[in-house]
């Protein structure tokens, strides 16, 4: 799976040279906010470069604790340079994105460069199918949409419980009109299931799954389906509402984002992994700069009973399952898993000066055993969040956004000094981004 990763990235640096020198390249007209696209003379190759940085600020407050302090952090929230390209005659595109940060979405600790490297080939005028690591289509509609689009500065809670953001493997994407307005648009996927980057061994098995979704009203305007706020401001409604499924087999972390962070064994000591079952309906509304995205994930765990050791940090392995007290091993597995359930909705208003007023609602409800229940980094239950966003222009090219989040801590959290929580959290998030 390593050398596989090594070749494409290769293979995509390579196609671009060699297209390069194989005819005259000209700059296209430039889009702020869209970045550089060139083209054949010919008109059969294009290819673009983008980019973009967002500096960002958070202040974190604990209410109605003996502690009056508010804890800040400053850093570069994220900083991609994207390279893609296509070629109609022999019917291929490409990506390769890296994010110069080297952070992850959501996990500091699951940072790579390298996000996005895939080639795709049209099989048909209905389908393209993929190889390579992009974003995976059984997550959220959210994680469809770029975040350098995002109406408010960071995704919702659903998104951070429950995503797997981006996978190595095989995609198949199509559409097909079934009226004179409307859509149809399935996604089929089979990956590694590991998440991104897999450097070393991979555990357990496959991850089959996919998306539908249905545009009733036809297709958005300027990819309006994959960004949030209606900038654009159609003329008429559109609206999208689409499922997904997926089923990951032996997974060995939390939520199938990374490989080898939680093992577990037989009586024989041969390695035995839980599966993870996702599915999710979500929607998406927009017309004259209002904008309303709805999303539900269900996430649950099937734990194989010949399950008797567990393999520490270390390296050692114990068999003790304990959960209050007692010897529960499929419970114990599922405390260290994000299963349960929840719930997003969001919406705002993008008015004629290019100022946006966005709120959210997004509410988790883990199940008994699960680490959404963790004191520290989950537990919360509601999520409250008002936004505000002044555009400088109509493209998302260069934004100053400020959000005020409220959570509902539920007894058990504690603060990042594992000190108690007494009341709730109050977190104010500002961030601008600036794209080429």
């Amino acid at each position: 799976m390593v050398k596989l990763k090594r070749i494409l990235t290769l293979g995509l640096l390579l196609s671009v040279v060699g297209y390069s020198n194989a005819q005259e390249i000209v700059l296209n007209k430039y889009r702020f906010g869209e970045g550089l696209s060139f083209s054949g003379k010919n008109g059969n190759y294009e290819m673009g470069f983008s980019g973009y940085v967002q500096p960002y600020l958070e202040s974190r407050k604990f209410l109605d604790n003996d502690d009056a302090t508010s804890y800040n952090r400053f850093r570069m929230r994220r900083a991609r340079l994207q390279l893609s390209g296509s070629s109609a005659q022999d019917k291929l595109t490409y990506r390769l994105q890296l994010d110069l940060t080297g952070g992850g979405e959501f996990d500091a600790a699951l940072g790579s460069v390298l996000y996005d490297a895939w080639i795709g080939y049209d099989v048909s005028k209905r389908w393209n199918v993929s190889f390579g690591q992009k974003a995976t289509p059984t997550d959220n509609l959210e994680f469809a949409m770029r975040s350098v689009t995002l109406q408010l500065v960071d995704r919702s809670a659903l998104s951070s419980a429950f995503g797997c953001i981006r996978e190595f493997g095989f995609f198949a994407d199509s559409k097909y009109k079934i009226s004179r307005y409307s859509y149809i648009k399935p996604q089929l996927a089979i990956t590694n299931g590991d998440g991104i980057n897999v450097f070393h061994k991979d555990h357990g098995g496959l991850k089959y799954g996919g998306r539908i979704d249905y545009l009733p009203f036809g297709m958005f305007n300027n990819f309006g389906q994959y960004r949030q706020a209606d900038l654009v401001r159609e003329l008429a409604p559109k609206f999208v509402i689409g499922a997904t499924y997926s089923y990951n087999v032996g997974i060995s972390d939390r939520r199938g984002r990374q490989s080898e962070s939680i093992l577990y064994l037989d009586k024989n000591n041969s390695e035995l992994l839980p599966d993870y079952v996702k599915y999710g309906v979500d929607f998406l509304f927009k017309y004259r700069g209002f904008s309303m995205l709805g999303e539900y994930v269900n996430a649950s765990a099937r734990v194989p009973g010949e399950i008797t050791q567990r393999v520490r940090v270390d390296g050692t392995t114990s068999t003790v399952f304990d959960v209050n007290g007692i010897q529960d091993v499929e419970n114990y597995i599922k405390g260290r898993m994000m299963v349960g359930e929840g719930y997003n909705l969001q919406g705002g208003y993008v008015f004629k000066n290019y100022i946006s007023i966005d709120g959210r609602f997004s509410y988790l409800k883990p199940e008994a055993n699960s680490f959404l229940n963790n004191g520290l980094y989950y537990n919360r239950s509601h999520y409250y969040t008002l936004g505000v966003t002044r555009y400088l222009g109509r493209s998302y090219g260069a934004k100053i956004q400020l959000d005020c989040t409220y959570t509902n801590a539920k007894p058990g959290s504690v603060d990042i000094n594992s000190i108690p929580i007494k009341g709730n959290e109050f977190l104010t998030r500002i961030m601008t981004t600036f794209s080429f």
